[in-house]
């Protein structure tokens, strides 16, 4: 082998190496942005579900609070639309990790009926 083809071998090696490395890096990136997106929506599933069990009608607006999980703190605040029907509100739970809320990772909307008594 000449040392021009043993150059273009290594050189050939370098691209295909320098390749596999960004295509890893951007592999890992999007996991957790995957990650931090689901823990995300768990966290807003979870506010829902406490708004469901809540029996004050209707809900409050602009409400905010935090929960911890995955070793992170999350941070939501929630907003409440009327509809048409009186009986029934759109609520969204905005939910990120800075306290200041500038940021949002995910949103989740979900509609809360009025609580009505049970005939037993």
């Amino acid at each position: 082998m000449t040392l021009l083809e043993v150059m273009v071998a290594l050189l050939i090696f370098a691209l295909t190496g320098s390749a596999i490395l960004k295509a890893a890096g951007d592999h890992l990136n999007n996991v957790g942005q995957v990650e931090a997106i689901t823990f995300a929506n768990w966290v807003a599933s979870n506010r829902l579900n406490q708004l469901q069990i809540e029996t004050s009608w209707p809900p409050k607006n602009n409400v905010k609070g935090q929960m911890d999980m995955a070793d992170r703190t999350w941070y939501w605040q929630q907003s409440v639309v009327k509809t048409n029907d009186e009986d029934l509100r759109a609520v969204t739970v905005n939910v990120g990790l800075n306290e200041d809320y500038s940021d949002n990772v995910t949103s989740v909307t979900t509609f809360v009926a009025k609580p009505t008594l049970g005939n037993n």
